[in-house]
């Protein structure tokens, strides 16, 4: 196995396969095999775009069946019947039991996109051109994401000036977290305070990339009514919290909190498949036609597999408690391996979770450290000071508590060198028919 031709073809901008430099082959459910064998537990889902594991057999079926009939796959905005039973499906499982009346307008494929629209159609709706973000806020790597994300070296990678946007404290980021909205609701009313209302705000209920900092529900609550009161429009980015990474369909439901505008991309398909849509309040949808486009608006594969997604695992509640479940376990192990670093804390919510090392340095030495030992899992934070678990939502308990083994046992061997002793790689992956059985 080689990935010179990786090295010597592709971009210096490639990240992942710095950590990762193996070359997978096959993937099943929450395990991926190299070209060699090797077998890999997943706690990365493809960053979120993955929530329901790899090739999920039901998922491959529907998509299979479509494209062997001739489906329809590209087609831009026209009507498909893939599109049909999609938007059917959404709006049965998911805007009608949650009493949402939002319009759906399909972006370009990835996150970004998706942003980009919010952002577009804030500020053409309201005729306001400011958007308010947040400290450590990532929302995407295209100018206008860019401009509402607070990573430095992600914004120097634009090139140029990005206007028209300002900064506010994500919750717990000063020490009196409200104080903020104090100050932007003064400045909002006072017209002589040199602050222009802005257009809207945007914010993640928790940060992702940003170091895995999850807002209080009562937290949200007080932005919403901020935003209320000023004619501001609230845009939730739900792009890596969504899909039921934090327990609920839409992460903002908890803090029952209704957005004027929300974003929903990664597993929205369900398999993996790129998609992407902004949901809006229907007085909101002020857009002429062609306004905003893009050529990858009509992925039918992705219709498919995202609409199977919604009548197999959404149909009802059972799903969303599992999820829980397997939160409430996910936290009960981070909280374990936080406990053997004096300082390190618990981050995050449901799946979407992870452990802050007050020495930046250690996520990234537990996080090579599991690799070693056959687990791949991120990092996260400003610093990469926060190690970062996403496994699949439906992964087995037995296979979610494997990995926290893991994770427990890579941070003894970086926290205590002397005394680690390296785990066995786990047995427990089943190589079959050149594919992995979890």
């Amino acid at each position: 196995m080689t990935t010179l031709l990786f090295e010597s073809l592709e971009s210096n901008v490639r990240s992942y396969c710095r950590s990762w430099p193996v070359v997978f082959e096959t993937a099943r459910g929450c395990r991926l095999r190299t070209e060699d064998g090797q077998v890999y537990l997943d706690f990365f889902s493809g960053a979120g775009a993955l929530n329901y594991g790899h090739n999920e057999p039901d998922l491959k079926k529907e998509l299979l069946d479509y494209l062997a009939a001739d489906g329809v796959v590209h087609s831009l905005d026209t009507y498909t019947t893939a599109k049909r039973r999609f938007l059917s499906a959404f709006e049965t499982f998911v805007l009608r039991p949650r009493g949402l009346d939002y319009k759906i307008q399909f972006t370009g494929p990835t996150g970004t996109n998706c942003v980009e629209a919010a952002l577009k159609v804030a500020r053409l709706s309201t005729g306001r051109t400011g958007i308010v973000s947040f400290t450590n806020a990532f929302h995407g790597m295209t100018l206008g994401s860019l401009a509402v994300t607070g990573n430095a070296s992600k914004r120097r990678g634009a090139g140029v000036p990005l206007p028209f946007t300002s900064r506010a404290a994500y919750d717990g980021y000063l020490r009196d977290s409200t104080s903020e909205f104090s100050r932007l609701d003064k400045a909002w009313t006072d017209s002589s305070s040199g602050v222009d209302r802005p257009a809207a705000v945007i914010v993640e209920t928790v940060q992702g990339e940003g170091g895995l900092s999850a807002a209080r529900a009562s937290w949200l609550r007080k932005l919403e009514a901020l935003c209320r009161r000023h004619a501001v429009l609230l845009i939730v980015d739900d792009v890596q919290a969504g899909c039921g990474r934090t327990g609920p369909f839409f992460s903002f439901e908890d803090a029952g909190i209704t957005p004027d505008v929300v974003c929903v991309s990664k597993s929205l398909s369900g398999y993996g498949l790129p998609l992407a849509l902004t949901l809006f309040r229907p007085e909101l949808d002020v857009w002429a036609p062609g306004q905003h486009n893009g050529t990858f608006r009509g992925n039918n594969a992705a219709f498919i597999t995202g609409a199977a997604t919604l009548e197999k695992y959404w149909a009802d509640r059972t799903f969303e408690h599992s999820i829980r479940e397997r939160g409430v376990q996910l936290e009960d192990g981070l909280r374990r391996v936080a406990s053997l670093v004096e300082g390190a804390a618990y981050r995050g919510r449901g799946l979407l979770a992870g452990v802050w090392f007050p020495d930046p340095d250690m996520a990234g030495r537990i996080s090579r450290a599991a690799f070693e030992r056959h687990l791949l899992v991120e990092t996260s934070g400003p610093r990469s000071e926060v190690l970062k678990a996403m496994p699949p939502l439906n992964i087995a308990l037995e296979d979610l508590e494997e990995g926290i083994e893991v994770l427990m046992d890579a941070t003894r061997a970086v926290a205590f060198p002397r005394s680690s002793t390296r785990m066995k790689v786990p047995a427990s992956a089943e190589l079959v028919r050149g594919t992995v059985r979890p």
